[in-house]
Order: C-alpha cells, then sequence, then structure tokens
C-alpha cells in the first residue's frame, strides 16, 4: 500500500476529520524555503513551517548540530540529571529575556500549561488561593485543556467541553485595565500575546496594552504571562513581542522557533522572585516533569540556531521582507472582498470579508507554486528570514492571483 493510502485510513491530520475532508499533499523532502511534493511540484513556504523555520529547511549548521549530538546522546531523562546542551540553552534564554529562571518543555503548549500553574503556584506561596487568569478576547495559546481555557471561548469552541474547561476572565484590550482593576483579587494573573494576536485573528495592536497591563500587575503583584511563542525571536521586527512596549513580564513562554523549526522545544522563562518564591514555601516545588524535557538533541539544535539568529542581520532582512510584502500588497486594500491589510516583521494578512474562501485560495496558491494555509477569513504569510526576494515576489504574486480569483 502506498503511504497516502495508509495516511486515508489512518492519519487524524490537525484541525480535521478522519478521514480528511480536505486534500492532504504528500511532501517528499525540502530545502531552503522549498517543499518538493513526491510528484516533483515544488512550492515556496509562505508559512515557514506555522512561524518556526526562520532559518529555512535543512540549513546545514543546524543538521550538523543534530548529527553531532545524536552520535553523543540523543536523550537522557532530565530528572535528577542534566548536560551541557540545556545548560547553556538555559543561559542563553535567560539573557536574551532577562528572566533567569528556566523551565524547558517540549512543546508551547506545555510551555503555557506551566506557565499557568506557576503562576498559580506563586500566588499560592503568597497566601493567595487563587486560580483564574484574565485573559484577552481573540486570544490563542495552544490547544491543551490548560491553554483551551485562556484562548478565546469562541474560537476554541468552549461550550464542546462543558464544565472540563477552566473559567477564566476574557476581556478586550480596550477594556484590560478596568478587568484587571475588577478581578485583581480573584485572579493569579494576566496572560497576552504581544502586539501580534495570531491563531485568533492574526490582529495587530498598538503597545500601550502591554504597558498597562505590566503597570497594573506590578501594582497589584500578579503575574503577567506574556507568551511569546508564534511572536518570539525576531517574527514582529524586534526580538520579541513586548520589546515594542520595552516591558519585561513576569514569566514568558517561548517555542516555535526556538530550534529553527527542526526539533519540537519549548521553555517557560520566569524571574527568581516567582520561582525563590515558590522554591522556598511549603510547597517547594514545581511538579511538572515531561518525558522528555531537556531533550539533547533539541537543546543542540535551539543553541545553534540562536546563534545563527544573533549572528546574522536578521533585523535587516525582517526589515527588507516588511518593505517588499507593504510594496506589492498594499493594492489588495481597495479590493472589493478585501476587508483588510496589514503587515508587522514578516507577517503580512489579508482578511476578508467573508469566510468561505479558504480551500479556494489556497488551490490557486498551490497552483501558482506557494503554500499557504488560509483559515477563515483570513490569508496569511510569515516567511523564513532567509527568504530571497525573488521568492517573496512569487508569494506575493500568487496571494495577488487568489485574491482576484475569488
Amino acid at each position: 500500500m502506498d503511504y497516502l493510502t495508509l495516511d486515508t485510513e489512518h492519519v487524524w491530520h490537525p484541525y480535521n476529520s478522519l478521514p480528511t475532508k480536505n486534500r492532504i499533499l504528500p511532501v517528499k523532502e525540502t530545502y531552503a524555503q522549498t517543499i518538493v511534493l513526491e510528484d516533483g511540484t515544488k512550492l515556496i513556504d509562505g508559512m515557514s513551517s506555522w512561524w518556526s523555520a526562520i532559518h529555512g529547511y535543512n540549513h546545514p549548521k543546524l543538521l550538523d548540530a543534530l548529527q553531532k549530538q545524536a552520535n553523543i546522546m540523543p536523550h537522557i531523562m532530565f530528572g535528577g540529571l542534566t548536560h551541557e546542551p540545556a545548560s547553556l540553552l538555559c543561559k542563553k534564554l535567560a539573557d536574551l529575556t532577562k528572566l533567569p529562571s528556566i523551565f524547558l518543555a517540549d512543546s508551547g503548549s506545555v510551555s503555557v500549561e506551566v506557565a499557568l500553574k506557576t503562576a498559580i503556584l506563586y500566588q499560592k506561596a503568597k497566601g493567595k488561593d487563587v486560580s483564574r487568569f484574565i485573559a484577552l478576547d481573540n486570544a490563542y495559546h495552544g490547544d491543551t485543556l490548560g491553554c483551551m481555557g485562556v484562548c478565546d471561548p469562541k474560537n476554541s469552541m468552549h461550550s464542546l467541553y462543558g464544565e472540563y474547561l477552566p473559567k477564566n476572565i476574557f476581556t478586550s484590550i480596550e477594556n484590560l485595565a478596568s478587568t484587571i482593576e475588577k478581578y485583581k483579587d480573584d485572579v493569579a494573573g494576566v496572560i497576552l500575546e504581544p502586539i501580534v494576536q495570531g491563531a485568533g485573528g492574526m490582529k495587530i495592536h498598538q503597545p500601550e496594552y502591554l504597558k498597562i497591563a505590566r503597570e497594573l500587575c506590578s501594582k497589584y503583584d500578579l503575574v503577567l504571562i506574556v507568551d511569546e511563542i508564534a511572536t518570539g525571536f525576531g517574527h514582529t521586527g524586534l526580538m520579541w513581542g513586548c520589546d515594542h512596549a520595552s516591558i519585561t513580564p513576569d514569566i514568558m513562554t517561548v517555542g516555535k522557533s526556538l530550534t529553527g523549526g527542526m526539533m519540537t522545544l519549548a521553555a517557560m522563562c520566569t524571574t527568581k522572585n516567582i520561582s525563590d518564591t515558590i522554591s522556598n514555601s511549603q510547597i517547594g516545588v514545581l511538579m511538572h516533569g515531561p518525558t522528555f524535557m531537556g531533550n539533547p538533541l533539541a537543546c543542540a539544535v535551539a543553541n545553534e540556531s540562536l546563534d545563527l539568529l544573533l549572528n546574522s542581520n536578521w533585523e535587516q532582512k525582517v526589515s527588507n521582507i516588511n518593505s517588499i510584502f507593504k510594496e506589492e500588497l498594499e493594492e489588495l486594500k481597495s479590493h472589493p472582498k478585501v476587508y483588510d491589510v496589514r503587515f508587522i516583521g514578516v507577517i503580512a494578512v489579508i482578511e476578508l470579508y467573508e469566510d468561505k474562501y479558504a480551500n479556494i485560495l489556497q488551490n490557486i496558491c498551490v497552483e501558482n507554486g506557494v503554500w499557504l494555509r488560509p483559515f477563515g477569513k483570513l490569508l496569511y504569510s510569515i516567511v523564513s528570514y532567509n527568504i530571497t526576494k525573488s521568492e517573496l515576489l512569487k508569494i506575493s504574486d500568487a496571494i495577488k492571483k487568489a485574491i482576484n480569483y475569488i
């Protein structure tokens, strides 16, 4: 049996039914910004593998780091043991985030789960018995149940899970300050995405709400959690989304681009105040420990990916990408089916008035040699920093052809 038949019978793809109701493209190999399908079709990747492949695919330095570590120690449990790749990575993250206490996790969702648990434990260690959070309308923080509890209830379809999900408090950005003032005694903290709200609608905001959140969380000793999994490592033009407001959160979650899209790895980064308060209390420990926590392969690749990023002119590359996206796609603002066109960093978003075109848009882009994955009313692109101008123009051209087709 060919693997596509096996896939149809056995593989439950993300955000999909089994068997799938949408076309699944079979991939043979990848390189740079290119996806090669089994039939030889080549697609420029306009999604950077869900925001993660910031250096493109198959980067030789990342492959070399992976192979070297595989020859030494592919994996070892992290309970009671440690290793150099993890220690070096935690130091690098501490320096980059200005948050010195690092908990390694095996996915972005898990790092958010750990962040929520840490915030609750911090408050309990201080004698405040609370377990709810303030989150934003249109928020997205992952698909595990704790994460879903701080995702927008409509987008995450909370109603399907009844009483199983935590009951948190949701507010608009405009009402964030008044909501914090109202519920300051009832919550452990505030969780938000900085500048760009991703899967909840690809919304781009001014940084003022981050300053408000920081000021009020400091005033009332609430834990400010900033989810940088999608925005971090330069996607918005600065290293962190919260850099647009010049704030440092109490907890930051990172993932996706941490390994340059090659391995699954994430981290929760927090202050010494929080880690010391929990560790020196009767609680004593953070009760969380994934089997593959601190996987040496992933840590080795992450170390190399961070070195690649920091030793490159990534800021200029991101700025150039942003300029080309704007120059090529601004014209779509006048299209009768387009509600809005917006840009930040390596992100370009075209929002339509209606949500019925996603499959058509994707098919047209593929026919024009570009991989994009629209959802709802949104056709968007988030690209590798190493993308060439000709590749970027091809993505922009495919977007325009797709929009004009509908």
